[in-house]
């Protein structure tokens, strides 16, 4: 039962807090980042630590703590799932959960640019770092990295997003950069997804950085994939984003992987919380692609 199982993280979180450090010494790693299929499956479910709550018509969805692990739970015992990215709260709970053996884990680093805030471009390290995430024994760290030419926090942010690749790529662990060339809009910040504004801001993110052999890229599937996924030799995971419309969706997911660089899928609410609420079915229809 959930509840059982909120109960056993609450209670452990507040008697026994070190059972979380040594939950992350047993756990069984994973053996590669990818699955049978020979591509990456990664559940995201970092959007809160932002503020980013909202899905489809709910703005508050992923608050609730609760349904969301459950959800996560479904999502990660499904078959061709091979790992999840999280904040460490979120990873936490799933450590105390046991439901992380075998699968590859990513914490996500900068939060600080709360979604709609004035200073959504600073977006500063507020999670994971990379000594932390080599502690916990995790594959790699995360950075979501938007470029926007107008905003003159832009450049403090190219450079932590550096630093942060440069001490993973020192302790050979995955570097996964989420890049936007990103502009203010009617007081709020818009992501561009035209294909030549991607192009551009992959060319930008796989210049971060002393050294690239562990950098991965994590991009948005737009028109003109093979252009964006032409513009680097990084490998690269397909973001998932937001679904409205699940076939057109899957169907460009498909299309994308086919590219050599494209090695798997980073997916979150749209599988968490998908549009029939089958959390299983959309999950596996996912995997199917790859």
């Amino acid at each position: 039962m959930l509840s059982d199982n909120v109960n056993h993280i609450v209670t452990t979180r507040v008697g026994d807090p070190g059972a979380i450090a040594a939950a992350a010494a047993r756990r069984v790693k994973a053996t590669s980042l990818f699955g049978v299929h020979g591509k990456a499956m990664i559940i995201a479910a970092d959007h809160p630590a932002r503020g980013a709550n909202g899905v489809g018509s709910d703005p508050h969805a992923m608050a609730d703590r609760f349904e969301l692990l459950d959800r996560l739970c479904t999502a990660l015992e499904r078959p061709g799932v091979t790992g999840v990215l999280g904040t460490a709260d979120i990873l936490e709970d799933l450590l105390l959960l046991g439901v992380l053996d075998g699968k590859s884990v990513f914490g996500s680093m900068n939060r600080a640019g709360l979604a709609g805030s004035v200073f959504e471009i600073d977006d500063r390290f507020t999670g994971y770092d990379a000594e932390t995430i080599t502690a916990m024994g995790f594959d790699g760290g995360k950075m979501l990295t938007r470029i926007a030419l107008d905003d003159p926090a832009t450049p403090s942010a190219l450079e932590n997003t550096a630093h942060a690749a440069d001490e993973l790529n020192d302790r050979r662990l995955i570097a996964m950069i989420e890049p936007f060339l990103s502009r203010w809009q009617d007081g709020r910040i818009r992501n561009d997804l035209t294909t030549e504004a991607v192009v551009t801001s992959v060319t930008i993110a796989a210049g971060l950085g002393r050294r690239t052999a562990y950098t991965w890229l994590k991009l948005p599937v737009v028109d003109g994939m093979e252009r964006v996924l032409s513009a680097s030799t990084l490998p690269t995971l397909l973001l998932g984003g937001e679904v409205k419309e699940a076939d057109s969706a899957f169907a460009s997911w498909g299309r994308a992987l086919k590219h050599p660089t494209a090695q798997g899928l980073v997916v979150g609410r749209s599988l968490l919380y998908p549009y029939d609420g089958d959390v299983a079915g959309a999950v596996d229809r996912a995997v199917s692609l790859l």
